[in-house]
């Protein structure tokens, strides 16, 4: 069975997409990433997903692609940030090679912007819907990872560095 070497987990805006294809090229592995796979079954982007389908069919989608990249992938896998809310996606990720990719509330609002390519983060307050989504989510990510790794003022290719080097000294 094929198994991926690393699965990163975090917030929107953490970098789960960007490191990961970094981190990828540096261990001269594939990359996967749910939401592009997501997107390849649908036929149309995360948001419009959310919008014209709603939330309980993405994560119905989002729950059978992270299961299909459980089993396929072989390299780095990104899955994104609210999959870890399935109780059956965290009993697949428990023991597995998990790095949570931290990143606090100032620069994940910084980084996704608050945009409505979030579409989580639609709505009349964004900043406190995404503080009730880091807050919710912080002890499944912390629960599951086998490595954290700060993402707070530092460049992707510092991230996916530091990734490579803590999975270097892993058993």
């Amino acid at each position: 069975m094929t198994e991926p070497k690393v699965i990163l987990i975090g917030p929107p805006g953490a970098g789960k997409s960007t490191v990961g294809a970094l981190l990828a090229y540096q261990l001269g592995v594939s990359f996967t990433d749910t939401d592009t796979d997501i997107e390849a079954t649908a036929g149309k982007p995360v948001s419009d997903i959310f919008i014209e389908d709603g939330e309980q069919a993405f994560r119905a989608l989002e729950r059978d692609a992270v299961e299909k990249a459980l089993r396929s992938a072989d390299g780095v896998l990104a899955v994104g940030g609210g999959a870890v809310l399935d109780e059956g996606t965290q009993r697949r990720l428990t023991g597995r090679p998990v790095v949570y990719l931290e990143t606090g509330f100032a620069e994940a609002a910084k980084r996704t912007g608050l945009s409505q390519a979030r579409p989580l983060l639609i709505g009349t307050n964004p900043r406190a819907t995404l503080k009730a989504l880091l807050d919710a989510r912080l002890p499944i990510y912390q629960r599951l990872a086998w490595i954290t790794v700060s993402t707070d003022d530092q460049e992707p290719g510092q991230i996916a560095a530091e990734i490579a080097s803590q999975l270097d000294r892993q058993p």
